[in-house]
């Protein structure tokens, strides 16, 4: 019976893991260290330590009134060994103490009954920190009349030869390898179940796959995740290569280098940046730049020009920055009414808007590129359906943006630019190019619009290596391709779209549904004395690749984990990507302009949600060059940052900066 009492007091005293909400993220005690326990590091990586005390004056955590103990102490050494005060060991003057309070429900029955508990802080921040030898490091918070916090850091080993002076990494956002399954069975023709071609990464000498999760939730977005690959750190939901104190600002927060950054530090080395999103989404913007809140577009658009005021080194700007979402380099009251394309163009930026304007670039010169308002069309749009360009919005905010580049282009002409700025300089190149509008189409569950965006992403992989070959830098270049996350989604039979809008009931329109056997074969891919509409199909115009036709009669039938109210009916959408559910009184339900398309479908996530959201299944990993064998296997989403440090070499013993030259 003493066992019973203990154990629940024991249980309702516990803090809350499970769901909605967080005193402060990453910090289970009322002592936060940041980054926490369990992080690792590069030999030379920079980073800030922030430490939190915190005092609940309620709730289940309440502790002492709510007033945090101001003797409170950071000490840091190699495990095993003598610890001492953090400020000596890292050679710092001991930092300011701030003071400062916040409010958050404890779950959502304190949410139901407007209780929320108020928390008094006491904080430092060391800022511009390195660990340069390798090994595991004890880092131990006193606090509150003698609790302890202990974090435990690994950095880790040196590289034993520099493999790699280039990298190209290319993030397939939201891909799944389901995704990839389906793009195959599209894009590439079968014969007696043998593919007569293949996508480019089923060729990858170096493949495994990574987990996705993030710090405090296993379902992760694009920024902790991008974060992740980039920085070699799990941040929380929204953070980018920043953790998320308990300030409730999007700045200021404990920071920690990309490798991106690295390597222009170390090696003075280029560095772009392409996506087909708008340029200050999460996954470009974690190449180098900090904020806890990904919402934070111009101080985005600001760092990739200037980096942060106090960093450990001065940025000087990426080299190139190719992409959509110009809206955030008009004036506006959030960058101080100046106009970002003129800035970049005052710092020396050749500034482009339209595809034609990016071929003409003179490749020895820093670029700007900015093609849309919002996203870049996708591929389908762009290729197949180009009345939908009516609807693109050109970076001046007129309808109508038909002179836009695809992923491939950008990523040429960013190889071809890095190359010679790189080549002139005597040092090596990075590029992050992004296929972010796979993400954006499964979101809206439009999975046709996304198949193409997974089809031009293996093209370009392609085509990198075929130009990589052409410039001489294809034995020296690791090409990495991999997800920042996945989506619930998988292929599980054909569907006969002309049996199904020809019935009545949603019970008999499922026949149209086949299955195993019924299935049949792709219907994407057709012999050449095949005819259609008494025309005969040839091999797709858009390339080997690609499907010939993108509405066949039997199309894929597929499936999601999670959605809202929907209508499906497994076709193509002609006129513009889908809107799978809308916003009435109560909420999102089904779109009433779907009312004649498919069946229904109810949905299984909240009725605030008004798209599809990820998943937690493992996403793939493929590369090329050298250090290709690196990542082989199952990986966390971190060890990706480590191995291609570990390629080029970026691990030091003290610290270095070699100095940019613009």
């Amino acid at each position: 019976m003493v066992y019973s009492v203990l154990l629940l007091g024991a249980l309702v005293a516990a803090p809350a893991f499970g769901q909605t909400f967080r005193r402060t993220a990453a910090c289970p005690k009322l002592g936060c260290v940041f980054p926490p326990d369990q992080t690792d590091f590069i030999a030379g990586q920079t980073f800030d330590l922030r430490i939190e005390v915190q005092a609940p004056v309620n709730g289940s955590e309440a502790y002492n009134n709510g007033q945090p103990d101001n003797n409170f102490s950071l000490k840091i050494g190699g495990q095993g060994g003598n610890l001492v005060d953090a400020s000596e060991f890292f050679g710092l003057t001991d930092p300011t103490v701030e003071k400062y309070n916040f409010t958050y429900y404890e779950d959502l029955f304190a949410e139901e009954a407007h209780a929320p508990t108020p928390v008094n802080v006491l904080a430092k921040s060391y800022r511009n920190l390195q660990l340069h030898n390798p090994g595991t490091y004890d880092v131990v918070l006193t606090y509150n009349n003698g609790d302890t916090t202990t974090a435990t850091w690994t950095v880790a080993p040196l590289a034993e030869s520099k493999k790699a002076k280039n990298v190209i990494f290319f993030v397939g956002d939201g891909m799944a390898s389901s995704m990839l399954s389906a793009a195959r069975l599209l894009g590439h023709k079968t014969i007696n179940g043998k593919y007569q071609s293949k996508l480019k990464v089923d060729e990858a000498p170096g493949f495994g796959a990574q987990m996705t999760h993030s710090l405090d939730s296993f379902i992760t977005d694009s920024a902790n995740s991008a974060s992740a690959l980039f920085s070699g750190k799990k941040m929380t939901v929204n953070g980018l290569n920043a953790y998320t104190d308990s300030t409730g600002k999007g700045v200021g927060n404990a920071k920690v280098e990309t490798i991106f950054e690295m390597f222009r530090r170390i090696e003075g080395g280029q560095v772009g940046v392409v996506s087909k999103a708008y340029i200050a989404d999460a996954t470009p913007a974690a190449v180098c730049t900090h904020t806890s809140q990904r919402s934070q577009y111009a101080a985005i658009i600001d760092q990739y020009l200037s980096g942060i005021a106090g960093n450990w080194f001065p940025w000087a700007g990426l080299d190139l920055l190719f992409g959509g979402g110009a809206e955030n380099f008009l004036p506006t009251s959030a960058n101080g009414n100046i106009s970002q394309f003129d800035r970049w163009g005052s710092e020396g930026y050749q500034v482009g808007y339209t595809k034609t304007e990016l071929e003409a670039f003179d490749n020895a010169q820093r670029a700007l590129a900015i093609f849309t308002q919002g996203n870049i069309s996708t591929w389908l749009d762009k290729n197949i359906y180009p009345d939908t360009l009516d609807l693109a919005i050109t970076p001046q905010g007129e309808r109508g943006a038909y002179d836009q580049p695809g992923l491939k282009d950008m990523t040429l002409k960013a190889i071809d630019i890095l190359h010679t700025r790189a080549k002139e300089r005597n040092t090596g190149f990075m590029l992050m190019s992004e296929a972010a509008l796979i993400d954006k189409e499964m979101h809206v569950l439009d999975i046709d619009r996304a198949l193409g965006e997974v089809l031009e992403l293996d093209d370009t992989v392609r085509a990198t290596l075929e130009h990589l070959e052409e410039i001489g830098e294809l034995e020296d270049t690791l090409v990495v391709i991999t997800a920042d996350h996945a989506h619930g989604f998988d292929v599980f039979g054909s569907t006969d779209t002309k049996f199904l809008q020809e019935q009545n009931s949603d019970r008999a329109k499922r026949g149209a549904v086949g299955t195993y056997l019924n299935s049949g074969l792709s219907a994407y891919q057709v012999p050449q004395d095949v005819l259609a509409n008494n025309h005969t199909i040839f091999p797709s115009p858009q390339g080997d690749g690609f499907p010939v036709t993108w509405d066949p009669r039997y199309t894929i039938a597929h499936g999601w984990a999670a959605t809202p109210d929907h209508r499906e009916d497994y076709a193509v959408n002609k006129d513009h990507e889908r809107l799978p559910a809308v916003k009435n009184t109560t909420g999102y339900f089904f779109n009433p302009e779907d009312n004649n398309r498919g069946f229904a479908m109810t949905g299984n996530l909240g009725t605030g949600e008004a798209q599809g959201v990820h998943s937690l299944v493992d996403v793939p990993v493929y590369a090329f060059g050298p250090g290709h064998e690196l990542f082989r296997g199952v990986m966390n989403s971190p060890d990706l940052a480590f191995k291609v440090a570990l390629a080029l070499d970026l691990g030091r013993s003290s610290n270095v900066t070699a100095g940019y030259k613009k």
